[in-house]
């Protein structure tokens, strides 16, 4: 059974960096984009990255361009999101997710969650 388990989220202090992980067992990510997510309570799923299976064009939503990076390993069979200049509002649980492609992620039609890893931002 393929599973996606996120690592890397934790308590970080307003401006600093994180360094979140999705490592795929069960399958390898080839031929699938990769993508991130965020929920608050009480709020919807927030698409926030994603980057298809060849690694080429990543896309970022708007409300994270230029401080989130996403990238993945295929040696490593492992996806990350880089987060930087962290804000209060970016305290979220981060879910990793895998689709056969870019435009399923986007619109949320996500074929593998992961279980989530949780991000907080101290003022």
């Amino acid at each position: 059974q393929v599973q996606l388990l996120e690592s890397g989220g934790g308590l970080v202090q307003t401006g600093g960096s994180l360094r979140l992980s999705c490592a795929a067992s069960g399958r390898t990510f080839s031929g699938y984009a990769v993508g991130w997510f965020r929920q608050t309570s009480g709020k919807e799923r927030e698409f926030v990255a994603a980057v298809s299976w060849s690694g080429g064009s990543p896309y970022n939503s708007r409300s994270v361009e230029g401080r989130f990076t996403i990238s993945r390993d295929y040696a490593k069979n492992t996806a990350y999101l880089e987060i930087t200049r962290l804000k209060p509002e970016d305290t979220a649980v981060y879910y990793c997710a895998t689709s056969p492609g870019l435009a399923a992620l986007f619109r949320g039609d996500v074929e593998i969650w992961g279980q989530g890893t949780l991000v907080t931002v101290s003022s």
